[in-house]
């Protein structure tokens, strides 16, 4: 299976689940997702295509078959969710279960783009303006991430804490993850929207997973009912004990809802 992380983490926030996903008979994939990490970060273009979540989607494909794997599950997180989706749809012949964390497609996201939301997930709009985000960002990025908060690289694990620094003081990285969003709002949006015209639907089982103690629910709703009408194999899933982070903060609880569901 290959693990997905979100913003603005890199493949070692897995590094609690990954060895029990092992333990319990599978092989994992961490990739850093482009742009994040120590992943490339190749030039854009106007409409952001390079980092589309279809240019992702298939960064994944290639890696997985690079390895040696032809199908394989995906399991992403916030941003890493909108990749694993793509990978699902664009690659059905691959992708044997998916898993998504935090998140419903970015399109159904969009469309209810209320004031609450815009004000919860304000970062979104801001990350779509040219050049200011990159610049407030990097003026200290520690500040912005909250990386240097008392506790904080106890509570992700000093590695994870230490890679996630390197990353966020990139100013290239930066400028990349921020590319990721401003994606999201053309090109991945449209994206979904012909697939959704088209009738597509993710053909493998999913699972959906969300933070207890995150805001997804309170601004969308129950997320599996959003989800059935992207799905043909809809498995269930729910809520999980944990802020944002789910797989630094709760990763047993986690593991034991992806091992039976990639059993099944």
């Amino acid at each position: 299976m290959v693990l997905l992380h979100g913003h603005p983490r890199t493949h070692t926030t897995w590094h609690r689940v990954a060895p029990l996903l092992v333990a319990a008979g599978h092989t994992v994939v961490c990739p850093d997702l482009r742009g994040y990490g120590r992943s490339a970060t190749p030039p854009t273009t106007p409409d952001h295509a390079p980092y589309s979540k279809r240019a992702l989607a298939g960064d994944v494909v290639a890696l997985m078959r690079t390895l040696g794997h032809e199908r394989f599950a995906v399991v992403g997180h916030d941003r890493g969710s909108y990749v694993a989706l793509r990978t699902a749809l664009d690659h059905p012949e691959a992708v044997t279960h998916l898993a998504v964390l935090d998140c419903i497609p970015i399109v159904e996201h969009l469309e209810r783009a209320d004031a609450r939301f815009a004000t919860a997930w304000w970062h979104w709009f801001f990350f779509a303006q040219q050049e200011l985000p990159e610049r407030a960002i990097s003026a200290d990025p520690e500040a912005w991430y909250g990386t240097s908060a008392p506790g904080r690289a106890e509570a992700m694990g000093e590695e994870n804490h230490a890679d996630h620094l390197a990353a966020i003081r990139d100013p290239a990285t930066v400028h990349a993850m921020v590319e990721d969003y401003r994606a999201g709002l053309g090109v991945d949006r449209a994206a979904d929207e012909a697939d959704r015209a088209a009738g597509r639907r993710v053909g493998c089982p999913t699972l959906v997973l969300w933070s207890a103690r995150d805001d997804l629910e309170e601004l969308v709703g129950d997320p599996l009912r959003i989800w059935a009408d992207w799905t043909t194999d809809l498995r269930g899933g729910g809520p999980v004990d944990s802020g944002h982070h789910m797989a630094e903060e709760a990763p047993q609880e986690l593991a034991g809802a992806l091992i039976p569901f990639l059993a099944g």
